[in-house]
């Protein structure tokens, strides 16, 4: 197949899509206006780069379910001569029609369309403007979304689904009476995809409601000339095929080598794993119990195994008889994917520095300093913010709150920073942004607490939201995992008491010596716990202050630093006025070690703390309606992906985000917590269950968790207009870019069925009627404007409904907007 490297030259180094499918077994190059059509007989050729500094590479291979042997054998050597053409740093993946994966369908963000037949039968992908279609889609699915060519019927209809029916120069969208609003909005953005794209917006799109077929007679009389009168019940509605999406919390890895002459398949270790079991002369499967099967490929792996990867894990797939579209996903050794690192419980880029050698770096790695966070730098990088999970330089007000008797108890000021093992606590952090006074309320739990004070937290945690009209962000806090901006509010006072309470009045039991671990070098990041009076307890790290009925020591580890030891002294001021005895490790006092109960070997490892795991944070949209946890990855996400309709889990390894929409499912809601307790538990990479928890509201999101996204802009909900399926459309949601505007799509209680004449989604937007001029004299160019009317500032001319109905927000709203935003808003709706 040397002719593929002739297609290998034309290819583009630049971010994007670029496509090709296999016809008479050659690569040939799909029409960027085809994108997103694909051919049930076909296979096709795709490689994405993306945007991100690194331009990280990766190519999928898409099997449409008629197509040949012949043609799924061709794009899987031309994926892997490709690879190699690119250096061999794109990840591979193998997709089957109707189970691609996520990151595949993130592509097409208007949804995939599956087209009967094949470029060998005739078919040609696309020709704009060329009217002479007849065909029905079948539309599936909210977040992402399918439309299957099906027979041109009332037979294909049922109550539960969308369907297209397309003519040529005009598209019906029927909606089935049992269908939802988000998925007759995301048939609405198809069907704008497919007039804008593939017959050059020259086409008028109407919709019928199917419980009110009544309100569209125009609509339904073309639909009857098309599809002849209805003489069929129609069928109940069909349920989604969602594929078992539960997280496989057993994952094996298995060895791959052909040392013998043989291929040899052989299982290392099963979840959960660890990066040193990956050897560079190697190559691995990891197993995800069927799902999917990923192949790593080591540098130092022959080039055989290496060329052979990808067919081999089909073999493996066959071999252990998986269904035939278990997705595979193939990578190198340095180029792994997020998923992929994601299944181990460690993993540690090459030159990243472990533990306490990292405060935090910015862009990528070569050298790697110890940097004191400063706050100033929050705002310049968002990502940062999220990265040291600080959303202010901790200077806001705090007020406290122990749960005694389950009900809420004020906390002494004078104690403030005092946490007692045996208390729950309410910790409300107020700070400003943009002079607006912000939230964050922090539940934090003792290790010894009642399971009834954990559950009376939570419930006065819920009251107390309500209070300030849900704005607050919760943060669960586990004892002992405390975030850093909890640190940092409590400026270096902060000690955690492994027992006890810190009610007034109540006598804590006398534990004899107490050993305190203090950890921190400036007072944002320290803090001191107890841990058990004894030898064990020590590590060459840190501080630490025994306090027995005869001394105070305070013991310096040979690998603290001088920082470390000024916070250990301020520290100890606050757990005992005594005098303090400095003791040097390897220097120890017998009394010493008598209060310690003896000696007995420790950690002695300088710096070796636990690695700092380099993950990358991934998306998911939340269901429990089947009764256990579900969940669908939404890959290379925006914030366009989060959805007003549901709970969203944004798992940054280090902390818990559960993000929730305002119109979210009651249930959903309420069992989103859970839900992400069940998601750490059934991790494979053995998760800790401690991590922080934090629940953020829609519009009240703090920079811990925009920071994550790129661009994030904090006007795209408060400019939408509230109006039903206007929401997600125009200004600012970007969720696509089809010309109409959001004057396309009209509230509910219009019911989105109209005639063609008049259709709720047209051609082009609905022209607002300025006072005294006419439509048709507004939206005229420039110079052939009516005389008196400045082009550079019509919407001046429209009444403030019709302003809003463009513009997709109100004129104060949009006069706050920087000027950028409103020339961006302004060209959507055909004004600029």
């Amino acid at each position: 197949m040397s002719e593929a490297q002739d297609v290998f030259k034309n290819i583009q180094r630049k971010p994007g899509l670029q496509i090709w499918t296999i016809n008479k077994m050659q690569m040939v190059p799909v029409p960027e206006q085809a994108f997103g059509n694909f051919f049930e007989g076909d296979c096709y050729i795709i490689l994405y780069v993306s945007n991100s500094a690194t331009q990280s590479t990766d190519i999928h291979y898409w099997i449409g379910n008629t197509s040949s042997q012949d043609e799924q054998g061709a794009a899987a050597i031309y994926v892997t001569q490709l690879d190699e053409y690119l250096g061999g740093s794109p990840v591979q993946y193998r997709e089957v029609q109707g189970c691609e994966s996520a990151k595949f369908k993130s592509y097409f963000k208007n949804g995939l369309i599956y087209k009967k037949g094949g470029v060998g039968s005739g078919f040609t992908h696309v020709e704009t403007n060329v009217y002479n279609i007849k065909r029905l889609l079948h539309v599936k699915g909210t977040k992402h979304v399918t439309a299957r060519e099906v027979e041109v019927s009332w037979s294909s209809f049922n109550l539960g689904d969308i369907f297209l029916l397309d003519t040529g120069k005009a598209i019906i969208q029927w909606n089935g009476p049992q269908s939802n609003r988000q998925e007759k909005l995301k048939a609405v953005l198809l069907a704008q995809d497919i007039r804008d794209r593939e017959r050059g917006g020259r086409v008028q799109i109407g919709v019928v409601e199917g419980g009110q077929e009544e309100a569209s007679p125009d609509l339904l009389k073309l639909m009857v000339s098309v599809l002849g009168q209805r003489t069929v019940h129609l069928k109940e509605a069909i349920p989604d095929d969602n594929p078992d999406q539960n997280q496989n919390s057993i994952i094996k890895l298995y060895h791959v080598s052909d040392a013998s002459g043989q291929l040899l398949v052989q299982e290392v270790a099963a979840s959960p794993l660890t990066q040193d079991l990956l050897c560079s002369s190697d190559c691995y499967f990891l197993d995800q119990g069927g799902s999917s099967i990923m192949v790593w490929k080591g540098k130092g792996a022959s080039d055989e195994e290496r060329r052979s990867a990808l067919s081999r894990a089909v073999g493996f797939i066959k071999a252990k008889n998986y269904p035939s579209n278990t997705k595979v996903e193939v990578m190198s050794e340095g180029g792994e994917s997020a998923m992929f690192k994601h299944l181990f419980k460690s993993w540690k880029e090459k030159g990243q520095t472990q533990g306490l050698g990292k405060t935090h770096s910015v862009g990528k790695i070569a050298k790697v300093d110890q940097v004191k966070f400063d706050v100033m730098e929050l705002h310049a990088q968002p990502k940062l913010a999220a990265q040291e999970r600080m959303v202010d330089d901790a200077s806001g007000q705090v007020q406290i709150w122990r749960i005694e008797n389950l009900e809420l108890k004020e906390v002494d000021r004078s104690t403030y920073g005092q946490f007692y093992g045996g208390d729950c606590y309410l910790v409300l952090y107020t700070y400003n942004r943009a002079n607006k006074p912000q939230y964050i309320l922090y539940m934090w739990q003792g290790r010894h607490a009642t399971q009834d004070e954990v559950t009376a937290c939570a419930y006065q945690a819920v009251n107390l939201d309500n209070k300030y009209n849900g704005a607050p962000t919760q943060v669960r806090v586990v004892m002992g995992k405390e975030p850093r901006h909890f640190l940092a509010i409590f400026k270096g006072r902060l000690i955690i008491f492994e027992g006890g309470t810190g009610r007034p009045g109540v006598v804590n039991p006398d534990p004899g010596a107490r050993l305190f671990q203090v950890r921190g070098t400036h007072e944002m990041n320290t803090k001191a716990t107890e841990v058990p009076a004894r030898a064990s307890s020590l590590n060459t790290n840190d501080v630490f202050l025994l306090k027995s009925h005869q001394a105070v020591f305070l013991w310096y580890g040979k690998g603290c630093s001088g920082d470390e030891r000024e916070m250990g002294k301020a520290v100890a001021d606050l757990l005992s006025e005594q005098d303090k005895q400095i003791v040097m490790e390897g220097q120890e006092p017998a009394a010493f070690w008598v209060a310690l109960g003896g000696k007995a070997p420790y950690a002695s490892d300088k710096r070796l703390e636990k690695e700092v795991a380099s993950h990358d944070p991934r998306l998911f949209e939340c269901s429990n309606q089947t009764g256990r946890f579900l969940m669908t990855e939404v890959a290379d996400f925006t914030q366009d992906d989060l959805d007003e309709d549901d709970v969203m889990l944004l798992d940054t390894w280090e902390e818990i985000f559960l993000w929730i929409g305002n119109s979210a499912n009651q249930y959903e809601t309420q069992e989103s917590y859970s839900s992400a307790v069940d998601y750490l538990k059934t991790h494979p990479a053995g998760r800790d269950p401690g991590t922080p928890i934090t629940t953020v509201k829609q519009g009240y999101e703090p920079p811990t968790f925009t920071g994550w996204f790129n661009a994030w802009d904090t006007h795209m909900w408060s400019n939408l207009n509230n109006t039903d399926l206007n929401k997600k459309t125009g200004g600012g949601a970007g969720s696509y870019s089809a010309p109409g505007g959001p004057g396309n799509i009209r509230s509910h209680n219009q019911r989105m069925s109209s005639s063609i004449s008049s259709a709720h989604v047209d051609q082009s937007p609905t022209r607002a009627k300025p006072s005294g001029m006419p439509n048709s004299e507004l939206v005229r160019t420039p110079n052939q404007l009516p005389q008196g009317a400045d082009p550079e500032k019509r919407e001046e001319y429209l009444t403030d409904a019709e302003f809003e109905n463009l513009l997709g927000c109100s004129r104060n709203n949009f006069q706050r907007l920087p000027k950028w935003r409103q020339n961006d808003l302004k060209k959507k709706a055909g004004l600029f």
